[in-house]
């Protein structure tokens, strides 16, 4: 279940999480997404989150055997990307980042963000405290300039809308949560949306399983769509773990649970390997593991 009060504090996460049962990860395995979470929330947020240190985040790498891990700079920190960013300078080999900014950032401060070990801007169109898409173009122009990709966060329903925009960007972008793309809505025309952009060129996460899930735990209701997606563009799918679940009132998943879903989305084991190491590796930066 999705909250939408601040009043409300999120329960933490799972708080004994383990490497997939299904399979074993390949060296140099990346979660793509998760979030370091202090207290200084802003007002206008949708949710108010339960803290997350950076030393939780790694003890989770380590558990679920994840080599590397990409942060997403929160909502409910707003375009504050200090916490973010210190957790990047104490782990500048394993980490990466994807910040939240004002378009107008003078050139020293992009330069710092990039330095700091940030790898691309996040857009968000759902939640307090994002940064919309109405200055896309001069998001477009950072990017390209600094050699980073967009990160989407949006609901299915609107991506019928925003495609046409996307589409047309010269730089390469992701969806997060394979779009917020609830089953009903994967043979509509906001799946069909999707897997066109994914198929044109875009990246894409599979991740958030249990926020689209209509069915709630083993998310099964999730495979087909997930599935199609990996076929569309094998070798830019990714996975994220979403930790630390912000925003959900379900029952927390587990890290291993949700990397033993890949093994229904991506079944071949070269495709699901490329999925975890080689796709992200290449995204975010990272070395190939022979050369870590």
């Amino acid at each position: 279940m999705i909250i939408d009060d601040p009043s409300i504090i999120d329960p933490p996460p799972d708080s004994d999480p383990r490497p997939p049962s299904l399979y074993a990860l390949p060296p140099g395995a990346v979660d793509t997404h998760a979030h370091v979470i202090g207290t200084h929330y802003i007002e206008e947020r949708s949710y108010t989150p339960h803290p997350a240190a950076p030393e939780s985040y790694v003890r989770m790498l380590d558990a679920s055997g994840m080599a590397h891990g990409v942060l997403i700079q929160v909502s409910v920190h707003g375009t504050d990307n200090s916490l973010m960013l210190d957790t990047l300078a104490r782990h500048p080999q394993r980490l990466r980042g994807i910040a939240v900014a004002p378009h107008d950032l003078p050139a020293h401060q992009w330069q710092a963000l990039k330095d700091g070990g940030v790898v691309g801007l996040r857009l968000n169109a759902t939640t307090g405290g994002g940064v919309g898409v109405s200055k896309l173009r001069e998001y477009e122009a950072i990017c390209a300039e600094l050699g980073w990709h967009l990160q989407f966060l949006i609901h299915g329903h609107e991506l019928p809308a925003l495609a046409p925009q996307v589409g047309r960007l010269k730089v390469p972008v992701i969806f997060d949560h394979m779009g917020y793309v609830t089953p009903e809505l994967a043979g509509a025309e906001a799946g069909n949306a999707l897997i066109g952009l994914v198929r044109d060129g875009a990246w894409v996460k599979l991740s958030g399983a249990f926020r689209i899930s209509s069915e709630g735990p083993p998310y099964a209701d999730t495979t087909s769509f997930a599935s199609r997606l990996a076929e569309t563009a094998p070798d830019r799918c990714v996975w994220g773990s979403d930790w630390p679940h912000v925003g959900f009132r379900g029952r927390m998943p587990n890290v291993g649970d949700l990397l033993d879903l890949l093994a229904a989305w991506v079944p071949d084991p070269a495709r699901r390997n490329a999925v975890l190491a080689a796709n992200p590796q290449r995204l975010y930066g990272f070395p190939p593991a022979s050369d870590a």
